[in-house]
């Protein structure tokens, strides 16, 4: 349906304004904007006083460049806003999460409920010598009691670093060393794909060698499959559970106390501890998810679909919704087992009203057809959402008219692991809709496009994502290692935080973001972006994803590479030569000669991480030739094969 790109969208505007009965019911208005603009820390500090705070705090922010600190003197505890204060106010009967396992067993989990395991299990670390400013390793799959781990920490002042469950050994040593951690929470085996998935070994195998200060591996029963124990350290937890007190009093910390080290890629190779803290975080991660998401707690049922293991599960399956109230949905497994019907009737069973998941998930959904979603009744939604990359214009419309009927405002969401919560979005009942574009920044969030030298480039040109202000939900420092911290994020603009991304801004000031700047080519002195070719590529009938990199070309400095798995319905109906022809000659039509890619590749699938997320990292290594990097994250090792055998 569209195969326009970036620059034709800009100039098209093609718009889709919220309906009139959702703006007048919507939560935020164009208030907040004149609120932050007129006074940005009091619009925060009025924000942050919508939690619950042990110790009020008197300071807003003390900024000493690149290090913040937000309501430094107050007091606060994560675990007591997200849990405590609903049961308190009469709300211990509100569902927390509706929870599916992938055989189809389910669970209510209230309010109440989540309380008391959060207790009982805060008592279970301390009686393990877990103290405040410990840090306690989870490695759990999407079960309730990965929330119950992340909420136990925060109530007892430990510092939690999720690791995703598809690390291998190394990489969760190299976690659980780099944090020192004393307690790793860990199952024995999760469901995926119609299998138990051991989990357990990977843990006694990244803890066989001596130099770890682990002194406990508690472990959730869940997957029934046979495990090695060491009874020096291995702690059944639903033995440790019952033994446990019922009761535990949350106490107020630090607003600057250490509430999470999540670990993300480096350009050297090596993942960064990103530090996250505790009053700050909340206020933003909660501001963020009612005013993005228009969430009602009463009556709205939340859908994320982000593995716990990254900052999306964080932020928005875990704090902000639970901060403010939120019934949410959680599923362990796959959409696609037992059957590509699953989202939809879980949408249907539970009456999802707003649901948020990554273009990598929708481009999914439109290669099996549009008819398993349309064998469920998805009139509950009311507000869909994107995160993790930018959105192709198709996938974008797609999304709207088959889930979301044709009404749904779609929240494109611009944010990273580094600053913490979202900061560029509509918000669904004032801003009007463009296919592409992640429209402005929220309020309170100052965003800036500049050039190499800092200066702000002209409308429409592409430039270098900044922010150039403080926000609370800002990353503190890379754990351990504050001269990285400093060097990656500011040394490029001083007191200007570098996102690592490109992006433009059109003269209605909307912000279209290009992707990494490392995606961005220079072929032959243009800059080309990855973002813009995929989106031309995907716009063709017979394309269901695309993925383009830059590959050294010794003619042009970097040539366009581009992998693409074709809708089934014209897999057969040309050949793959001729399949390549015709998509290169559609970018070259679509966005210019220079744009035309030296290759495509037709290929059954591209190399993922099980949160979806396409790894160009190893395409590059393809496409130049290259030994392929480290694949210990991928979802499936054997696509890479699958496209080396293509590429012969």
């Amino acid at each position: 349906m569209m195969n326009e790109s970036i620059d034709s969208l800009m100039n098209e505007k093609r718009r889709f304004a919220p309906t009139e009965e959702f703006a007048r019911n919507a939560l935020v208005d164009e208030s907040h904007y004149a609120e932050a603009a007129d006074d940005r820390l009091e619009f925060w500090a009025k924000r942050a006083r919508e939690l619950h705070w042990h110790e009020d705090f008197t300071e807003v922010l003390d900024w000493q460049p690149p290090h913040a600190k937000w309501f430094q003197d107050g007091k606060i505890n994560v675990a007591y806003n997200c849990l405590d204060r609903h049961v308190e106010a009469g709300n211990g009967d509100r569902v927390a999460f509706y929870w599916e396992g992938e055989p189809g067993d389910k669970r209510t989990i209230t309010y109440a409920d989540m309380t008391a395991e959060v207790k009982r299990l805060a008592n279970v670390l301390l009686s393990m010598g877990v103290k405040k400013g410990d840090r306690v390793a989870i490695y759990l799959p999407m079960i309730p009691e990965a929330v119950a781990s992340m909420l136990a920490c925060a109530r007892i002042g430990a510092t939690h670093t999720t690791v995703f469950g598809g690390f291998s050994p190394q990489n969760l040593r190299m976690r659980i060393d780099d944090a020192d951690a004393k307690v790793v929470i860990t199952c024995d085996g999760f469901n995926r794909k119609g299998k138990v998935f051991a989990l357990k070994p990977t843990v006694d195998t990244a803890l066989e060698k001596p130099g770890h200060n682990v002194e406990n591996v508690l472990v959730v029963r869940r997957g029934e499959n046979e495990i090695d124990w060491n009874d020096d350290l291995d702690v059944w937890y639903h033995d440790a559970m019952a033994d446990a007190e019922p009761e535990h009093v949350a106490e107020g910390m630090e607003a600057e106390h250490p509430l999470f080290i999540l670990y993300t890629s480096g350009t050297t190779g090596n993942p960064k501890g990103i530090l996250h803290t505790s009053g700050g975080y909340l206020t933003q991660a909660a501001y963020t998810h009612k005013a993005v998401f228009d969430i009602h707690p009463e009556t709205d049922v939340f859908w994320c679909t982000a593995d716990i293991g990254w900052v999306t599960g964080h932020s928005y399956v875990v704090y902000g919704p639970m901060a403010n109230g939120t019934t949410q949905v959680m599923n362990e497994g796959t959409f696609d087992t037992p059957t590509p019907h699953r989202p939809w009737q879980m949408i249907e069973r539970y009456g999802v009203t707003v649901f948020y998941t990554a273009p990598t998930a929708i481009r999914s959904f439109m290669k099996i057809g549009r008819e398993y979603p349309q064998g469920s009744d998805l009139s509950s939604i009311r507000v869909l959402g994107t995160v993790g990359e930018p959105i192709n214009p198709e996938a974008w419309m797609w999304y709207r008219e088959v889930i979301g009927a044709g009404t749904a405002p779609i929240v494109d969401t611009w944010w990273q692991t580094e600053t913490g919560a979202i900061m560029i979005s509509p918000l669904p009942g004032i801003t009007e809709l463009t296919p592409g574009s992640a429209e402005r920044a929220l309020p309170g969030i100052d965003i800036e496009i500049l050039n190499e030298k800092g200066e702000p480039v002209p409308e429409g040109q592409g430039g270098l994502l900044t922010i150039s202000s403080p926000w609370p939900a800002m990353l503190r420092t890379i754990w351990g290692d504050d001269k990285r911290y400093q060097e990656t994020y500011w040394d490029k603009f001083g007191d200007k935080y570098f996102a690592g991304d490109g992006a433009r801004i059109d003269p209605e000031g909307d912000i279209w973001l290009l992707g990494r700047v490392d995606d961005v080519m220079n072929v032959s002195g243009h800059r080309l972006s990855t973002a813009e070719i995929e989106s031309s590529l995907v716009g063709h009938e017979s394309t269901a994803e695309a993925a383009v990199v830059g590959a050294a070309d010794e003619a042009t400095g970097q040539a366009v590479v581009a992998f693409v798995i074709l809708k089934e319905r014209f897999a057969e109906s040309f050949s793959v030569e001729e399949g390549e022809a015709l998509l290169r000659k559609h970018v070259a039509s679509d966005i210019g000669a220079i744009a035309r890619p030296r290759q495509v590749f037709i290929v059954p699938d591209l190399p993922k991480t099980r949160s979806g997320k396409i790894m160009r990292r190893l395409l590059r290594d393809l496409a130049e030739g290259r030994e392929i990097g480290d694949t210990t994250t991928l979802a499936d090792a054997s696509v890479v094969k699958a496209i080396q055998e293509q590429m012969r």
